[in-house]
């Protein structure tokens, strides 16, 4: 139903089938139809197991390594790699074992893998800068899973959705299976039931089951901001910090790797001198509310902190958008911030510089100059 909805909000078909299958995996198709439910047309996609027999499950071992060996975008891999992480880390708590010896079952099976991967890449295509949504519907009833019948929701759904806003009881079926209930934690920056945004578009994505309770769509907005108007914004956010005084500081950079992939806005380092007179660093955590719980798991799991301290800031921001510009060495990504009708910031995206330095030998400073002409 996600992948339907975006489609149908505007994700080209043909550009997520291709890069679907740069996962390089066999065994499985996408099938895009229109249909309707309850009176409200939408997008159906459908992902086309090709012989369900042979289907394998994996580890998540197995899953991190068929998308990092993949020719995905980097960003498109983290997320994916992340929204894998909180099903598998909810399996394992399930079962009470480490979470890379968690079968996937069901999850790890091709259609959740294209479900996952696919949400990854059609966010990316629309280049969206922020998600929200309304509180997740987890419906009712029993819910046939891989270890027998279970109350909805399945335990898995009810620990990935820990911390956030939910309902229950819309429909006597399961409404969100943990694959879904990843896709919305992994991506969601904020949930709310007030839509104070302009809405340009409206996608329906068709579920698969006919129900008589109520329409069984998954209704998607898209809401684009005028670049040129007064153009800073105020937004609610948490700063996480802890002092660190007895890390390997090679550990840092791992640290903070996982945060940002976590969706963290800022992760940064201040030298401080605690008692005693031991040099350490404070490390500030800027984040969405939404993303609390597992920002400070990822903190005590991947340092050595023992404890923490959070609360709420306002932050000003500029409005920013991007766009991609030709230059005579190749294809670069521009991010431009403008601030009460005034374009005031023009930056080149870094990463883009630096594969054209090393596609063509040249340095940093020479790609800047020859991109910068075309700005």
């Amino acid at each position: 139903m996600n992948l339907g909805a975006l489609i149908d909000l505007g994700v080209d078909p043909d550009f997520l089938k291709q890069e679907l299958q740069k996962l390089n995996i066999a065994g499985f198709h996408l099938d895009i139809s229109k249909d309707i439910r309850r009176g409200i047309s939408g997008t159906k996609a459908t992902v086309v197991i090709e012989n369900p027999d042979n289907e394998k499950h994996r580890h998540l071992r197995h899953v991190e390594e068929l998308i990092n060996q993949s020719s995905l975008s980097p960003k498109v891999k983290a997320l994916s790699i992340k929204i894998f992480d909180l099903i598998a880390e909810a399996e394992a708590k399930v079962h009470q074992i480490s979470k890379h010896h968690v079968h996937f079952h069901e999850v790890g099976a091709l259609d959740s893998i294209a479900d996952i991967v696919g949400a990854a890449i059609c966010l990316d295509f629309l280049k969206v800068d922020k998600v929200l949504s309304s509180p997740i519907q987890l419906g009712g009833g029993m819910v046939k899973c891989a270890h027998g019948m279970m109350p909805v929701p399945a335990p898995a759904t009810a620990l990935i959705v820990q911390n956030v806003p939910i309902r229950t009881g819309l429909v006597a079926h399961e409404a969100t299976t943990p694959t879904g209930a990843a896709i919305l934690v992994g991506t969601v920056d904020d949930f709310t039931e007030q839509i104070d945004f302009p809405i340009q578009k409206i996608g329906y994505g068709i579920g698969q089951r006919d129900v008589s309770e109520v329409p069984n769509v998954l209704r998607v907005y898209l809401s684009e901001n005028d670049n040129h108007p007064d153009n800073s914004g105020r937004e609610e956010a948490c700063m996480v910090e802890c002092n660190i005084d007895d890390m390997n500081p090679e550990w840092y950079d791992h640290l903070f790797q996982r945060l940002f992939d976590a969706g963290a806005s800022d992760v940064f380092l201040t030298p401080i001198i605690m008692k005693k007179s031991r040099p350490a660093n404070t490390l500030s955590v800027l984040c969405s509310k939404s993303l609390l719980p597992e920002i400070k798991s990822i903190i005590f799991l991947n340092s050595t902190s023992i404890g923490m301290r959070e609360y709420g800031v306002t932050k000003t921001v500029l409005e920013r958008y991007e766009k991609e510009i030709e230059t005579s060495l190749g294809k670069v990504r521009v991010k431009y911030s403008s601030f009460q009708g005034r374009e005031i910031r023009v930056k080149p995206e870094i990463e883009d510089i630096k594969q054209l330095a090393v596609r063509h030998k040249l340095t940093l400073s020479e790609v800047e100059k020859i991109v910068n002409v075309n700005l």
